[in-house]
């Protein structure tokens, strides 16, 4: 690392990911790109209950009080509409007990297959008394599963505009219109202009 490559590392601001997920950290990285530092540091929260913005914010609480310091935490939902928005934040619970396949088929008896992908960005640091909140969405249909099963329900949400699943996408192609995407958009936008 050159010198002018070692300051710009140390003029950018560090976030801290609370995630042991390193698929979750690998795409946080890519789509956040050279605007910040990003370290991670897996904190264990308890699964809480509730709607999805008051859960996420009392994770962000949580976890600046274990670390001590700033911190952003992620909550990812897949919501259904037919279901009113669950499983929502509770869709690992439903992943690990029926499976991507299993998962799909909760909506066999409804007509509407439609739901959407969404992220929860809470940013917690000393400045603040609550956390601020960054949501983002993407709009699509529920499928059986297709491609890769390596990171969660990728295999049975098909953006609408696509053909494809997340997990048959290229990496890129769905970078660039995913939940998380859309939810790290509006945390830059806020930091770099704020």
């Amino acid at each position: 690392m050159n010198q002018n490559q070692h300051e710009e590392a140390s003029q950018k601001q560090t976030i801290i990911l609370c995630t042991g997920n390193k698929n979750k950290l690998k795409e946080f990285i890519q789509i956040m790109g050279d605007r910040f530092h990003i370290d991670s540091e897996p904190v264990d929260l308890p699964e809480l209950q509730g709607p999805p913005l008051q859960i996420a914010k009392e994770k962000a609480l949580l976890a600046y009080e274990k670390i001590g310091k700033a911190c952003v935490t992620e909550d990812t939902s897949l919501c259904f509409n037919a279901l009113n928005g669950m499983p929502g934040p509770y869709v690992k619970w439903f992943l690990e007990a029926a499976g991507p396949e299993g998962l799909s088929k909760i909506l066999d008896g409804f007509e509407d297959k439609t739901g959407y992908a969404q992220c929860i960005l809470s940013y917690m640091g000393p400045e603040l008394k609550e956390p601020i909140q960054f949501v983002g969405q993407t709009q699509g249909v529920i499928v059986r599963p297709r491609g890769p099963g390596h990171f969660g329900w990728d295999p049975i949400f098909q953006p609408d505009g696509y053909t494809e699943t997340y997990a048959e996408m290229d990496k890129d192609v769905k970078n660039k219109i995913s939940h998380r995407l859309k939810a790290i958009q509006k945390f830059i936008d806020h930091f770099l202009v704020n």
